[in-house]
């Protein structure tokens, strides 16, 4: 709130991956007069430019990112450092005048800034994270996922087996309060937003989409993925590390670990990065005032950009 009583502006440009948001984020944050704070779980880390997509210093075209480059790959990262972090940035550059724009594809991480949610009811029990962990290592993923399914069917609906950081965050909520982590956040995703707020999700046709990814993924091998992954591995970085969790990089991985040919790693990277943009198209479709803004609605890319102007316009009144 301002000295007013007024919620203060915030503009999300959001979209399952490959869907073009970066560049239409710089555009619209040198149009609008804004800062972006990047909603990406991978970005945060130094040295993971090519498997992350990061934005480059020359296509940032002098435009202000927050939350890019501020780990190094050793270091977790997690969506309570993650809102920590974004509030601080969208407080400085609201200080400046400037709009801050939340730009990314993880979910949960956008929904957390949107409604504050409230992290401190429960503290990580590390020995139990310990435990499960280890139980990962040795009888694989599946097997948490499996006991996260008898805990709480809705959540292991929800998140995808890999993504253990999140599994065992759900069996540790449930060990510790005897409640299912679906339901906290659904209850936290019907308090009211902090922020006098548009929600905008970029999306196109599937296919198209799809074909991105796939030509984004066959860039990034090009442009060396492999030697950022090889350099990661001999500075000793391994998987089960947050940072390793990435997509590309847990497939390169294993490719260098022998466990695959490259090959059937980019056959997977590919694949992988398919189901996860089809999940983040499910996730938003279950956020509230969510606007759509379908490319195929538009003549061009200038046609979105004065509808995202305008929206950043209404706000900001």
């Amino acid at each position: 709130m301002d000295e007013y009583g007024k919620k203060k502006p915030l503009l999300i440009l959001t979209g399952p991956t490959a869907v073009g948001k970066t560049a239409l984020s710089i555009r619209l944050a040198k149009a609008v007069d804004g800062e972006i704070v990047s909603a990406d779980s991978m970005q945060v880390y130094r040295g993971m430019d090519i498997g992350s997509a990061k934005v480059t210093k020359e296509e940032m075209d002098g435009v202000p990112h927050h939350l890019i480059d501020v780990l190094d790959p050793e270091e977790d990262f997690n969506v309570v450092l993650f809102q920590q972090m974004a509030m601080k940035a969208i407080a400085s550059i609201q200080e400046r005048g400037k709009l801050p724009i939340l730009t990314g594809g993880t979910g949960f991480y956008i929904q957390s800034v949107l409604y504050g949610i409230d992290f401190t009811e429960t503290k990580e029990d590390e020995r139990l994270r310990l435990d499960l962990e280890r139980l990962a290592e040795q009888e694989g993923v599946e097997t948490l996922h499996h006991m996260l399914a008898q805990a709480d069917p809705k959540a292991a609906e929800q998140i995808h087996p890999n993504n253990v950081k999140r599994v065992i965050r759900a069996l540790e909520f449930h060990a510790q309060t005897g409640l299912k982590i679906s339901d906290h956040n659904c209850l936290q995703r019907q308090k009211e937003p902090v922020w006098n707020f548009r929600y905008l999700v970029l999306t196109d046709d599937r296919a198209a989409v799809y074909e991105r990814i796939d030509r984004r993924v066959d860039q990034m091998i090009a442009c060396g993925l492999v030697d950022e992954v090889r350099a990661l591995k001999e500075r000793g970085l391994r998987k089960g590390m947050v940072s390793m969790q990435g997509l590309g990089y847990k497939e390169i991985l294993a490719f260098l670990d022998q466990e695959c040919s490259l090959e059937e790693a980019v056959y997977k990277i590919k694949r992988d990065t398919r189901h996860f943009a089809k999940r983040q198209l499910t996730w938003f479709k279950r956020e509230k005032n969510v606007i759509w803004v379908d490319r195929r609605d538009f003549l061009d890319e200038n046609n979105i950009l004065q509808f995202l102007i305008k929206q950043a316009e209404e706000i900001r009144e």
